[in-house]
């Protein structure tokens, strides 16, 4: 059988190191928020200035994934202990801390830097975006207070914000309204998540909403929310000057999302709940995609 070339090797290497590296920045969530901040850029109906959008979606990119990236390298001792996260790359120590650490700050301080040179304000925000997520959520309070979650909330709504901020110079009334609907959008997303796996939180040492307060507690949370959450957005949309059609879909999905809220509520189980987890992020997704010219 014929050796392969060092060439070929160092190929093969970096390969499976990029396929270790890959998961690590959770494609779909930040995806979506990446879908955000476009959609906060667009929402100002302005003509596009093409150099600014261009580089808004990589250096938004790299700032979220870099601070992804940073929560897996702080979060890795914790992860193990979790059946759902224990076989992630980090966790499962097919990559070192350490080089998880340097992957996160390399691609974090690209993105923050390429963000302030776009437009300080724009930076500012998307520094504000990691800064919460990374120190305040993680480092500091997810493991001490179930409250940590309306931290990791404002950082989730910093994306959007950030590309509202970009398309107008300024953090207007219509890009608060937007982060706030991501804001109130994200117990909805997490809450239900906890619920669903609240003996893995528990074995991690973890605080949530159901081991703090109770399951009831906690449906109610998420139901209160997502009416928030609802409102909130068709609010935004009114005011960025959506069409009626557009008003009148997002008034359905937002009736969706109350329904299923309030059936946690009346009528908990573990079906209810996975189905309010599953059309959450389809309602956000929809949501940002509408409010799109």
């Amino acid at each position: 059988m014929q050796a392969q070339s060092p060439i070929a090797n160092r190929q093969s290497t970096i390969g499976n190191k990029i396929r270790l590296y890959l998961p690590l920045i959770k494609s779909l969530q930040t995806s979506l928020l990446l879908l955000t901040g476009v959609a906060g850029y667009l929402s100002a109906h302005t003509q596009v200035n093409w150099t600014d959008f261009g580089q808004m979606l990589p250096s938004l990119f790299l700032a979220i994934a870099g601070s992804t990236i940073l929560n897996m390298w702080w979060d890795q001792d914790i992860d193990a202990k979790m059946k759902r996260t224990h076989k992630r790359p980090t966790s499962a120590g097919q990559v070192t801390r350490d080089e998880v650490f340097r992957l996160g700050m390399a691609v974090s301080v690209i993105g923050i830097g390429w963000a302030l040179m776009v437009n300080w304000l724009y930076g500012i925000v998307v520094f504000a975006g990691l800064f919460f997520d990374v120190v305040v959520y993680s480092m500091w309070l997810k493991r001490r207070t179930c409250w940590s979650i309306v931290w990791g909330g404002i950082s989730g709504a910093m994306p959007i914000l950030a590309g509202r901020v970009l398309a107008v110079g300024q953090i207007d009334l219509i890009g608060i309204l937007l982060a706030s609907a991501v804001l109130f959008w994200i117990p909805t997303h997490t809450l239900t998540f906890s619920l669903k796996f609240f003996d893995d939180y528990q074995n991690a040492g973890v605080p949530t909403f159901p081991s703090t307060y109770g399951e009831a507690v906690t449906r109610f949370a998420i139901a209160l929310s997502s009416v928030i959450a609802a409102l909130t957005m068709g609010l935004a949309a009114v005011w960025i000057g959506v069409t009626a059609g557009v008003l009148r879909v997002i008034i359905v999905l937002s009736a969706g999302l109350f329904f299923l809220a309030v059936t946690t509520v009346f009528r908990p189980s573990d079906r209810v709940n996975f189905s309010l987890f599953k059309y959450a992020s389809m309602y956000m997704t929809f949501a940002m995609l509408l409010i799109i010219p």
